[in-house]
């Protein structure tokens, strides 16, 4: 099955093609006729916060995003308010609890706005879910069918690290908005300019001596294959260090970089997450941009803040002579504080910025990719300083 044949639903939508998703995020080929639990790719990332209403008209003023579908008290839905957002292939589905006694509110006054959900759109829900069960997996919900007049849609759910689930999908009989008892809503606001166009992956922080454990979850679970690790001086500064090893889907369009503490003088940013979440969650989304240039200024113009680089990360020779020639000169590259790092298969473009929510935890990593299918490996370093500067600043750092 060729890479044309399995383009999500999303991604059709957004009209997006093979070549623009090969750039995009990495995609490579890949035969879904051998996988145990194939997965088409991402459906949408589910965010539990505090103000449903405020926080999907934030990513429409400020992100771009589109809002496609709701559900609520005017629909039936007396539990809470949850708004669909759109940027390309990107959907946010974005919940806040309306009754008192709604479980959402329980899970936000534990771990504040976040990751709830990482939803996989997957051809065959009762293969995936009984391959799942089999291998150890935790199963939250049995394959079920929704049904509204826009058809059927099959659905079940996994259980992941700390609170996070995996819900899977099964969409292709259904052509509405987004689930049954969702309706149609579009935003007052308009049809935005789209400042990022796909997921490229989703991070996950989880407790020191557990990264392995999920790691080998998803190779067991899902069939994916270790892609990347970093450990040691790789993804170490003068005070913290941590872990990380990645799992991909075969065609790389799911990654799941895993995150773990490791010993240091001080507290890493890993520990100062699982503090504040209070337990394992999603760290951050990186979002894949066409146009990183654009959407760091039209982000930073709406009040979006940036983690800072010095000066001297863009005057270090080394720097310059591995990097060599990028689309973008390397002082408008500076003006921004956006990261460069090169690998054999090309070259990348990245910037994070700060925590989205009163917690320091979730924030957002936005990407351009040029060949490249790493991570910024060489931005490592200046990255976790930039963040220890931030977690000073908190003082969470001692």
């Amino acid at each position: 099955m060729s890479i044309e044949q399995t383009l999500t639903s999303q991604e059709r939508l957004a009209e997006l093609d093979v070549d623009q998703l090969r750039q995009l995020v990495g995609l490579v080929e890949h035969d879904p006729t051998a996988d145990p639990f194939p997965v088409v790719g991402w459906d949408a990332v589910m965010w539990i916060v505090g103000n449903a209403t405020q926080t999907a008209q934030m990513f429409q003023l400020v992100y771009g995003m589109e809002l496609v579908a709701y559900s609520g008290p005017e629909t039936g839905n007396r539990d809470h308010h949850a708004y669909v957002l759109r940027s390309g292939a990107v959907r946010f589905v974005v919940k806040g609890g309306v009754d008192p006694a709604s479980p959402l509110l329980d899970h936000h006054r534990r771990h504040g706005d976040g990751v709830a959900d990482v939803a996989l759109e997957v051809p065959d829900v009762d293969r995936c879910i009984a391959h799942a069960r089999a291998n150890g997996a935790v199963v939250l919900e049995e394959p079920h069918d929704l049904t509204d007049e826009h058809g059927t849609v099959r659905v079940a759910a996994l259980a992941a690290y700390g609170d996070t689930r995996h819900t899977l999908v099964d969409r292709s009989r259904y052509s509405g908005p987004y689930l049954p008892g969702y309706v149609e809503r579009r935003s007052v606001l308009g049809r935005p300019k789209r400042l990022f166009q796909a997921l490229d992956h989703v991070v996950g922080n989880v407790e020191l001596g557990r990264m392995d454990e999920w790691v080998e979850f998803y190779r067991r679970v899902m069939g994916f294959t270790n892609m990347a690790e970093f450990v040691g001086d790789d993804i170490a500064t003068e005070y913290s260090a941590l872990m990380s090893k990645v799992v991909a889907s075969g065609n790389h369009r799911v990654k799941f970089p895993l995150n773990e503490p490791a010993a240091g003088r001080k507290r890493s940013q890993i520990d100062e997450y699982l503090d504040f979440y209070c337990g394992p969650g999603v760290q951050h989304l990186a979002l894949a941009t066409n146009d990183i240039v654009a959407a760091v200024d039209a982000l930073r113009a709406r009040g979006v803040e940036f983690l800072a680089t010095p000066d001297a990360y863009y005057e270090d020779p080394e720097l310059r002579a591995r990097i060599g020639a990028v689309r973008v000169p390397i002082e408008e590259l500076q003006k921004r504080g956006i990261l460069v790092d090169r690998d054999e298969d090309g070259y990348l473009l990245q910037i994070f910025t700060k925590p989205l929510g009163d917690r320091p935890t979730v924030f957002f990593e936005l990407i351009e990719r040029h060949g490249s299918l790493g991570f910024g490996k060489g931005n490592f370093k200046a990255l976790f300083e930039a963040i220890e500067r931030e977690q000073a600043k908190r003082g969470n750092l001692d």
